[in-house]
């Protein structure tokens, strides 16, 4: 798997080729430090993902989930430290970022090198169920459509690495659940990593292999989610796994009388 680093150091630290098994990681952080205006939003991070994982990534507003998402995709270099990623990445946002003097089709391809066919976007969008919407133009579709075009956007460039952030944090509960769904699926039929940024915990125990929780910068706690799949809201132990990580959130779990 080729991939790309990102790396802001000494010239006397060791490269990273080869070295502990890093090689071998989707991605793999260290001493990741950012700062804006004289604040450190990132403070020595480390992170691994392992090829096929999939993450999610918890944490109050602000400390800095989403500086690492545009980090490890490659938007925000301003850094310290080093950053191994797939060459082959891809990133869906909360904003679908669809190009409204475009018909989806044409939105799906845009970016990609070399021109390629509509039926390669027309291949993505049926994987995501939108193949009846391939002529239709953005400001037609719904907010569930926008972004399933938005993750077909995003599988048609073969993606060894899929960052997520916050992809369904503008749809309605029943559209949300659906999306949910849709990426599992995805994920389990591609088998690339995933990297998904989320305020929700219960969406976090639904579709993570493991869960990190961030704090003041850092990695400051992951839990293991080794419950079977599909997951069941109802199940005790995803009921355990949500408190578990509420309280590490500093959030009271909810009572249901």
């Amino acid at each position: 798997m080729a991939t790309d680093v990102h790396r802001a150091v000494s010239p006397s630290q060791a490269e990273l080729s080869g070295k502990d098994g890093e090689e071998s990681a989707a991605v793999h952080v260290r001493g990741l430090s950012r700062t804006f205006d004289g604040r450190r939003v990132i403070d020595d991070l480390q992170l691994a993902v392992q090829p096929g994982e999939f993450v999610a990534l918890l944490g109050r507003s602000g400390c800095g989930k989403s500086t690492l998402l545009k980090i490890l995709a490659g938007l925000d270099r301003d850094i310290e430290g080093t950053v191994l990623v797939p060459r082959r990445k891809a990133t869906a946002f909360q904003a679908p970022r669809l190009m409204p003097w475009k018909k989806v089709w044409r939105n799906v391809l845009l970016g990609l090198p070399d021109k390629p066919e509509r039926a390669v976007a027309e291949r993505a969008l049926a994987e995501v169920g939108l193949d009846h919407r391939v002529d239709a133009w953005p400001k037609t579709l719904s907010g569930g459509e926008a972004q399933r075009a938005s993750l077909a956007r995003a599988l048609v460039r073969e993606p060894d690495l899929l960052l997520l952030d916050e992809p369904f944090g503008a749809l309605d509960a029943l559209t949300r659940i659906k999306a949910q769904r849709l990426v599992g699926e995805l994920w389990q039929r591609r088998g690339c990593a995933v990297l998904l940024v989320t305020h929700d915990v219960e969406e976090a125990v639904l579709l993570a292999d493991r869960v990190l929780v961030m704090d003041d910068g850092v990695i400051a706690h992951e839990t293991e989610i080794d419950l079977p799949r599909p997951r069941d809201i109802a199940d005790p132990g995803f009921a355990e796994l949500r408190t578990h990580l509420l309280d590490h959130l500093g959030v009271e779990a909810p009572t249901h009388t």
